[in-house]
């Protein structure tokens, strides 16, 4: 996966390196995973021109009685669930648990798209008769 030029806003803060996420508006850690979030956020805005009212980051869910939380979900236009994200640090290998980890949200989200991503590699799904259907691109965001 290529990641556009960044243009992040990054500080040092009590010895911790921190990056502003500019969908949640705050300064967050920048561990490998969140690097790999903010890379795909960027690129979201920047190359599919998803605007950040669309996108949420890190929200908890329940799903029959457990609760989760997402890394990123992008709605549609009519404010509905279209794309569940789980975002992994680099040198996480994208498995089936990590697949399992994303489809689990399809119980409760009626959710069109999947993605996996590590920031080096990207694995894209469709729904498709209530089953993932790989597509090998980024599927088009129409407002």
């Amino acid at each position: 996966m290529v990641f556009p030029q960044p243009e992040f806003r990054m500080r040092i803060w009590r010895e911790q390196r921190q990056i502003f996420d500019i969908i949640r508006k705050r300064w967050v850690a920048l561990q490998p995973e969140e690097w790999v979030r903010q890379n795909l956020i960027h690129w979201l805005i920047r190359h599919h021109k998803i605007q950040p009212a669309f996108i949420a980051v890190e929200k908890t869910i329940c799903i029959l009685g457990n609760s989760y939380r997402f890394d990123l979900l992008i709605y549609d236009k009519e404010h509905l669930p279209w794309m569940i994200i789980e975002c992994k640090a680099p040198d996480v290998i994208l498995d089936d648990k990590s697949l399992m980890q994303v489809l689990n949200y399809q119980q409760i989200l009626p959710i069109k798209y999947w993605m996996i991503v590590n920031g080096i590699e990207c694995h894209l799904a469709e729904k498709k008769a209530g089953n993932p259907n790989w597509i090998s691109s980024f599927p088009a965001f129409d407002l």
